[in-house]
């Protein structure tokens, strides 16, 4: 083997070296160090370790005359690595620009879901170029970086394999945009929170039938929002304060909710809440989860109890989409930096208008229109879209700023 590689030195080619064994610190230095010693010219190093299995690649070159490779074998020996060496051609740079990277999320993504998305990408006429696995816990998720291919055929042809094989697949053009989002919008009802806020109300006055009647109508396209939530509002009058207090301690967060708003800001991102209920609620839940902006339709509460009207501009979905653009202004963000997440036909604008909109457990219309679509029961599943890694999940409990990789500094 030495003889081979000292005339693979001598070719004055790029020399691809490829390290295998147990990790440990220093074997990385250690390496360079010898290549140092050789005068030799890094062009490439790319490093992974899985389950404390180390593979590290260097491209290098060296100048004529004496070899290193016997230190190389000879580090590798002492160490108890595989070294092994072959020449290659230098590859034109590929630019970024033409990347897309495919993020694949399920509770458990198997060789057959793994081996479908393969094929699609393949099909339409992509290169997986690095996959990375992002969590394991309280899903499975990995990033494909893919280069080549044309984007809507991706889109396409991983959609339907996501389909067959059960998995979330979100297809994104790699670039700065997509690692600097700055603000994430979502949805309350049915999202942030499991529950409809305007039911417990109802249930809390006694109309629960009837107002549940009148959602099943709007739903069914025979009234619009507005005019299906006044109605709804006045069902409610005279409902006390301490009924509206009773559903604020009965709302359920959605699992991942608290993991989810934690991380953002330990991140240093801003969050909101757009909401088609009622402040009165929507408020107690920012407050206890931190978010910075919360926006709601108004209950009229006198005297301790509600008059069956609102106050101000009902939060419909056109004004959802338009409060997106207020708060991204208000921020000096710009909205190809923002992420909404809904559910339902009403926050479709405001998904149409964010840099990416995310449909959580949607209804069909809202995924068909939606940038991609996560139906894990986990909205900090959510964070994986993003390129969050688990260990950055984790360490948002730490006491200390976490900086995740890609995304602004705190």
């Amino acid at each position: 083997m030495a003889g081979i590689t000292l005339a693979l030195m001598a070719a004055a080619r790029p020399i691809l070296m490829r390290v295998s064994g147990a990790d440990r610190p220093g074997i990385t230095a250690g390496l360079m160090e010898v290549l140092s010693a050789s005068e030799a010219d890094v062009h490439d190093v790319e490093q992974m370790v899985i389950r404390g299995r180390l593979t590290l690649d260097v491209v290098f070159s060296v100048p004529e005359g004496p070899s290193s490779v016997k230190d190389l074998l000879f580090f590798g020996w002492e160490q108890g690595l595989d070294v092994d060496f072959d020449s290659i051609e230098e590859t034109p740079r590929r630019h970024r620009r033409g990347m897309v990277v495919v993020t694949i999320i399920a509770p458990r993504i198997g060789p057959a879901a793994f081996g479908a998305i393969a094929e699609a990408v393949a099909e339409s006429g992509g290169n997986i170029d690095r996959i990375e696995r992002l969590s394991r816990y309280p899903v499975v998720s990995y990033e494909l970086t893919v280069v080549g291919g044309d984007l809507d055929e991706i889109r396409t042809r991983l959609g339907k394999a996501a389909s067959e094989q059960s998995v979330d697949v979100a297809v994104q053009e790699r670039s700065l945009e997509r690692r600097t989002k700055r603000l994430v919008v979502v949805d309350v009802d049915s999202t942030l929170i499991q529950d409809e806020v305007i039911n417990l109300l109802a249930e809390e006055a006694g109309v629960l039938d009837e107002v549940e009647k009148i959602t099943m109508s709007a739903m069914e396209g025979a009234m619009d929002f507005g005019d299906s939530l006044t109605h709804r509002v006045a069902l409610l009058k005279d409902l006390d304060i301490e009924g509206i207090e009773r559903v604020v301690e009965r709302v359920t967060l959605t699992p991942g909710a608290r993991t989810f708003v934690r991380t953002l800001k330990r991140a240093g991102m801003r969050t909101a809440m757009i909401s088609g209920g009622f402040t009165i609620v929507a408020d107690a839940i920012g407050a206890d989860l931190g978010v910075d902006h919360v926006v709601a339709n108004e209950l009229e509460i006198v005297e301790g109890r509600v008059t069956g009207q609102l106050t101000g501009r009902i939060v419909d979905r056109g004004r959802k989409a338009e409060i997106v653009g207020e708060l991204a202004e208000a921020e000096g963000i710009p909205l190809d930096q923002v992420v909404a997440i809904g559910d339902g036909a009403n926050d479709i604008d405001m998904l149409a208008v964010a840099g990416l909109g995310i449909a959580f457990n949607a209804k069909p219309v809202v995924r068909e229109v939606a940038d991609t679509a996560v139906n894990v029961p986990y909205l900090d599943a959510i964070l994986f879209m993003l390129g969050v890694h688990r260990e950055d999940v984790e360490d948002a409990d730490d006491p200390e700023p976490v900086q995740i990789e890609g995304l602004p500094p705190v």
